[in-house]
């Protein structure tokens, strides 16, 4: 039997495939929101009094009247079961990237040996996961396992239907039993009261009466590849660690430049408003979809939602393309680097703070040079942004995150602000002290008379820039695509929060100073841009020249690998930071760096694993076949007098014999473990085992160049990429 029977079987089942039929198309009007438990359904169901109550927590943030608690229950209990639920969940959001949930039944025995549906209200708002079994970077021992849900009314609850059944699904935090939050979702909604509290004292302070609640809103890009499911069957490194571990480029692969937003390939599109419709009954709102840069790479994005729901949603959505992918026959990768050579996959998540009364804080209207309050927001954000650029860093390193950051398609590990030309103007003319005014915007004529005239934005986009300004929001563009968006957003909720607490400190002694207010904001903005101002750069972040001059004269970190960025949580002013604001304790900042790290560390080694296991198990079998057929060959025909050049099987023999020896080493240096440190651990795995593993590779891929394609056993980049 050949080397590729399970991939020519492979190519077989997918081009035989008969593909889905698409759903008949609904309007979006009775879909929308269908399995949601919106404040709609809450006020068809609820007492005028109680929906009242529960309507001024999710919308003002007033604390929860738990004596209500039972009246939702039952409510909430109601309309799940008349939508086909019999379990509940409680779903939370541990230190991993991942969704958490326990399902418990609505059912109820009675005396009589009989059933009945039951929801009260303290099980709605608190329930009781074993806390020890989940990332707690030793906040809780194993024979320590007590923890808590509790109930998160500011996000709604939904049913999540499958072929399986339904479920209420009630979003939760999670915390330890001495009370150290255990989620990522804790210190977001943390972060945001804290963002909130400092941005309603500025806003006070510059002016304002009326100041609603002040939230952060948040819109994330989610890039992934699809492959075929029955190559990923064969690709042990694909099903266990997420990425190709092997592969040879193909001849082709993104050079062309003609998958980009190219027409979207049937079976492809199908999947796609499969995913969208569950997403639009889940109430989460799919905008843009498209293809993306590398080949079988897509991209669907959202409207922007307040940041605590938009990082549920964000979690629905990676569920959603997981699950509908399997239903179409495909793997879903979420990698951001499951193929090298072709462009890896990020999340951009694009970042804002505003409220119902003064509206988006980061929208610089038309004349941006006289938007007071519009430039003390931008300047908190870029004294922040330089401050604690180091943590930005941090909250985006991962083992996979470190395959795309400082590639020539992702932001470098230096962490900048972009701004465009225009507001980097006007912060030099602030400098300067001698603001004239703002670049306006163009118009942008094509010549041609029947396609109209449109304005002309007054500054262009940079795609290398980790940290944007896009307009009237800051993308932040060096996240995953498979993290979560939570830790991104508590980070930047965190120093907006504690920059514009200094503002206000600051603005507040001008004052009593008896400075005019305007002056002191002036004085203020300048104090700003010349400390902090060289975190600005337009220019290009790939060049080496921007590398060393953001070094070595703006005195900028690069932290290179997550080894290199995780310490920082350990840093004390990180530590000061988290604590001042409010957001993490140091015991629950430590616990992510432990939690981390160990990720970190494992995810390194499962991988090293995987590479001797395929490369002894797989490759090493395939080339000393071929080697084999072709030595015989040469010595048959050499019998018959013939010469044929050896060359080809020398080759061979020496990467073999190459690859075999680098996989000894590395199986050697998996054997050692008693670090130190958990920094010493990780840098071990970043600078003797996976150079190790790139070296495995680097002989394999080249054997696979030489040795038939009838005894390769796995599937190539070119089978993987184009098939479909």
């Amino acid at each position: 039997m050949s080397g590729n029977y399970s991939r020519v079987q492979a190519i077989y089942q997918i081009t035989n495939r008969e593909t889905l039929p698409p759903k008949p198309s609904q309007k979006l009007e009775k879909i929308w929101a269908l399995d949601v438990f919106t404040l709609n359904k809450m006020q068809e169901s609820l007492p005028k009094s109680i929906f009242k109550s529960v309507k001024n927590t999710i919308q003002s943030g007033e604390p929860l009247d738990t004596s209500i608690a039972d009246v939702i229950a039952v409510a909430m209990k109601d309309w799940a079961v008349s939508k086909g639920a019999l379990y509940y969940a409680h779903v939370f959001y541990p230190l991993t990237n991942a969704t958490a949930e326990k399902h418990d039944g609505f059912i109820s025995i009675q005396g009589d040996g009989t059933a009945i549906s039951e929801f009260a209200g303290k099980v709605l708002v608190q329930g009781e996961p074993d806390a020890s079994s989940f990332p707690n970077g030793g906040i809780r021992s194993t024979f320590e396992a007590r923890g808590y849900t509790a109930w998160d009314v500011t996000s709604p609850a939904f049913i999540m239907d499958t072929d399986n059944g339904a479920t209420l699904c009630i979003p939760t935090v999670f915390v330890s039993w001495t009370g150290e939050a255990l989620d990522k979702k804790t210190p977001l909604l943390r972060s945001n009261a804290a963002m909130n509290k400092a941005a309603t004292k500025v806003l006070k302070l510059l002016g304002e009466k009326e100041v609603a609640k002040v939230n952060s809103s948040c819109g994330a890009e989610q890039e992934y590849f699809l492959i075929d499911a029955n190559f990923a069957n064969i690709r042990p490194d694909i099903l266990l660690s997420g990425r190709t571990l092997f592969g040879k480029p193909s001849p082709k692969g993104q050079q062309f430049e003609d998958h980009y937003f190219g027409s979207i390939p049937e079976r492809v599109q199908i999947f796609m408003q499969d995913v969208e419709e569950r997403l639009y009954r889940l109430g989460i709102p799919a905008k843009t979809r498209h293809n993306e840069v590398a080949p079988n790479q897509f991209e669907i994005a959202p409207f922007f939602e307040a940041a605590n729901v938009a990082t549920d949603h964000q979690q629905l959505i990676m569920t959603i393309l997981r699950n509908t992918a399997k239903k179409h026959g495909f793997l879903c990768l979420l990698h951001e680097k499951p193929f090298a050579g072709v462009n890896g996959s990020g999340k951009h998540v694009n970042w804002s703070v505003g409220n119902s009364t003064q509206g988006n804080l980061l929208d610089p209207g038309d004349t941006p040079h006289s938007n007071i309050q519009f430039l003390v927001f931008c300047a908190a954000v870029i004294r922040g942004v330089h401050k604690y650029g180091s943590l930005l860093r941090a909250v985006v390193a991962s083992a996979s995150n470190d395959h795309r950051l400082g590639a020539n398609e992702a932001p470098p590990a230096i962490i900048s602000i972009y701004l465009g030309t225009q507001l980097e103007d006007v912060f030099e003319q602030i400098s300067k002290g001698d603001v004239t005014g703002s670049k306006p915007k163009g118009i942008m004529n094509l010549g041609v008379d029947t396609l109209p005239q449109f304005p002309k934005d007054p500054g262009d986009r940079n795609r290398t820039s980790p940290f944007a300004f896009t307009g009237n929001r800051f993308e932040f563009r060096a996240v995953g695509s498979g993290q979560s968006v939570a830790d991104p957003l508590i980070a930047m909720n965190t120093i907006l929060a504690e920059s514009l607490d200094w503002i206000a400190t600051e603005l507040e002694a001008g004052i009593a100073k008896g400075i005019e207010l305007n002056t002191v904001i002036g004085n203020l903005l300048k104090s700003i841009i010349d400390e902090h101002g060289s975190v600005v750069f337009n220019g290009n972040g790939y060049s080496e020249q921007w590398h060393k001059m953001a070094v070595e004269e703006r005195g900028l970190s690069n932290l290179r690998t997550t080894a290199d960025a995780l310490p920082v949580f350990q840093q004390d002013h990180i530590i000061e930071l988290f604590e001042k604001v409010g957001v993490l304790s140091p015991v629950e900042l430590i616990s992510r760096y432990d939690t981390y790290a160990e990720q970190y560390i494992l995810s390194i080694e499962v991988e090293a694993k995987l590479v001797v296991s395929m490369a002894k198990t797989s490759i090493y079998p395939a080339a000393i076949r071929y080697l084999s057929d072709l030595t015989n060959t040469v010595a048959g025909l050499k019998e018959v007098g013939i010469e044929f050049e050896t060359e080809i099987p020398r080759k061979i023999a020496e990467l073999t014999q190459s690859m075999l020896k680098t996989v000894d080493e590395l199986s050697e240096v998996l054997k050692k473990h008693d670090f130190a440190t958990p920094e010493e651990h990780m840098q071990y795995c970043a600078n003797t085992i996976r150079p190790l593993m790139d070296d495995v590779r680097t002989y394999a891929d080249a054997l696979e160049a030489e040795v038939a394609d009838d005894l390769w056993p796995l599937p190539s980049y070119q089978e993987m990429l184009f098939i479909k």
